[in-house]
């Protein structure tokens, strides 16, 4: 995004500084290709509401701004030391426990650590690569839409399951789940590719969960109820020893 330099009563030319820039970037966040198909539909329908009967036309609108501000996708600043595992999700922490990942991904029966992150319809639900790795393996369950917070829609409901073996020799897991109105994950990498943490990798319409499988003995470093951004929030490392944290609301 260029900001073009504005022309001053003195005849120079104002240079935009690093706020404006900053603010500018900050109202004018990125679409992410797969959404403007959506928005396009949007606002179409929003002009044959408006078209029969003005009031319609305004709850059209604000359904055509919904939509593009669902598919927003703005950049982020992700923390690159070794061993840190990045949110793959923006959203809230809604589960911390250990679980088998995926049967589809042939990585053992053996429970792991996994963070569970809910997505509400407000959040970015563009998804980022957890660490640095190459995909080992990519597959796609078709399955039911419970409530994506709820335990059993881990198990039941429709999945995007990848595995990656990281650049630090570990093997870890995360998974998009459909959840109550999700129809559809989009999963835009391929097996052999080779990620850096916090690069995207899919997104999933509307409203959804994506589970991270650490590697056994991995500890979190989020709470249940604690807020993510994607790319930018640590929620392991599997470098250091220190233990599990926990949270409290203040």
């Amino acid at each position: 995004m260029q900001l073009q330099c504005a022309q001053t009563r003195s005849g120079r030319r104002h240079r935009p500084t690093h706020k404006e820039l900053h603010f500018v970037k900050t109202i004018l966040v990125p679409i992410n290709r797969a959404g403007w198909p959506f928005i396009a539909l949007f606002a179409v329908i929003a002009l044959a509401l408006g078209a029969y009967a003005e009031p319609l036309g305004w709850v059209g609108l604000v359904l055509t701004l919904w939509c593009v501000y669902f598919f927003r996708d703005p950049d982020r600043m992700t923390p690159t030391r070794q061993g840190l595992v990045i949110a793959p999700a923006d959203g809230r922490v809604c589960l911390i426990d250990e679980a088998v990942p995926p049967a589809e991904l042939e990585m053992g029966d053996e429970a792991r650590p996994r963070v569970c992150i809910f997505m509400n319809v407000f959040n970015v639900h563009v998804n980022r690569a957890p660490m640095d790795g190459v995909i080992s393996k990519i597959a796609y369950r078709p399955g039911k839409f419970f409530n994506a917070e709820l335990d059993k829609a881990s198990e039941f409901n429709e999945r995007m399951s990848l595995s990656m073996h990281t650049k630090t020799g570990h093997d870890i897991a995360f998974v998009q789940i459909a959840g109550l109105v999700a129809r559809r994950i989009l999963c835009q990498v391929e097996e052999g590719t080779h990620m850096q943490a916090g690069q995207r990798f899919g997104l999933i319409r509307f409203g959804s969960r994506v589970d991270v499988y650490l590697p056994k003995g991995g500890q979190s470093l989020v709470a249940v109820g604690q807020l993510t951004t994607a790319g930018e929030t640590v929620i392991a490392d599997l470098e250091t020893p220190e233990s599990a944290r926990t949270g409290e609301v203040r």
